[in-house]
């Protein structure tokens, strides 16, 4: 569903799967240092969303999700993992309780998918699953006061779709602006920085989007296997691009060391102050020091989800140093 915000002066779609809404609106720089100093919002209604109404929402999605929410507390907001009986991430929801009912939102076109599976799991307990994204949107207003009427998740509001044009008093800034600090954050993006194998534990969500303690839930095996022995097959790591190169590495692309493919690229961007950087995920016994190519441009890694992650027995950090010895 396009947004009317790309009828903005100076709008520019963004890429795939993100051309429903702004990229930029002609000035990318600056757009990002207002959104950085809480004086812009992005338009992000391109986001997926889901309502789950009804007086058993609550213990029924906690036996479902990665996360504890049997005892939300009304506006309390959080994250959750639906993940597959494998332990594989399909779903990262961003949600909030508003009394009576569950409010969630995920990637583009995800919501369909996570209504379907849903409903098949409502067996005979009294919740309703909606697809509500036509009539909602997402947008986000970091330090903002929301208003009547939004539902906030942190920076985050969850408003109806026609309030999208309401004077937000601060400029806009395109996805371009969100992305780039997303990155700079070392937070991943379900189905950019992720792939269909991928387990919580590689991009450093088990400490946003997973309760260690709760009960059983699907896949859940997988991430107390990982957790108690380490060693997850890849891990996420934040890159710092070769500034001199005028491109950034393409999505998907490969990652490289020494002439072989060890990863691929998720998200890059262009940082205000940083440069151009990026999300990859490699594998995990890569030395954390070692020099990457990444779609052919020079790159620096830094630790986002270390090699040992959730082992109880300590595991040393492999180093170039290390592997030449």
């Amino acid at each position: 569903m396009k947004s009317p915000l790309l009828d903005l002066p100076g709008a520019v779609p963004a890429d795939a799967p993100d051309q429903e809404v702004a990229a930029h609106y002609g000035e990318p720089s600056h757009e990002q240092r207002a959104l950085e100093s809480g004086k812009a919002f992005v338009d992000r209604s391109n986001r997926g969303i889901v309502r789950v109404a009804g007086p058993d929402r609550l213990r029924w999605l906690n036996s479902l999700m990665s996360q504890r929410l049997d005892d939300l507390q009304p506006f309390q907001p959080t994250r959750a993992l639906l993940l597959s009986p494998k332990g594989h991430v399909e779903h990262h929801l961003r949600l909030v309780d508003d009394g009576e009912a569950v409010w969630a939102h995920v990637e583009p076109g995800a919501a369909g998918a996570l209504v379907e599976f849903l409903d098949k799991m409502r067996f005979m307990l009294r919740v309703d699953v909606t697809d509500v994204t036509e009539s909602h949107a997402v947008v986000t207003v970091p330090g903002g006061e929301p208003p009547e009427g939004a539902l906030p998740l942190g920076d985050d509001l969850i408003i109806p779709r026609a309030e999208l044009t309401r004077d937000w008093g601060v400029r806009p800034a395109g996805l371009w602006a969100y992305e780039a600090l997303r990155i700079a954050a070392h937070e991943p993006r379900i189905g950019v920085d992720t792939d269909h194998r991928t387990i919580p534990h590689e991009v450093g969500l088990i400490e946003t989007a997973v309760h260690l303690n709760k009960g059983c839930y699907r896949g859940q095996e997988t991430v107390a296997r990982v957790h108690n022995l380490g060693r997850p097959p890849r891990r996420l790591v934040f890159l710092h691009l070769d500034g001199s190169v005028d491109r950034l590495p393409g999505h998907g692309a490969p990652v490289e060391l020494d002439g072989r493919q060890i990863g691929f690229v998720g998200s890059a961007a262009r940082h205000h102050e940083l440069g151009p950087i990026a999300l990859a995920l490699i594998k995990r016994n890569v030395p954390v020091d070692a020099a990457l190519l990444a779609d052919g441009v020079a790159a620096a890694q830094e630790i986002v989800v270390s090699p040992d992650t959730g082992a109880n027995a300590q595991i040393d950090l492999r180093r170039t140093a290390a592997r030449r010895g």
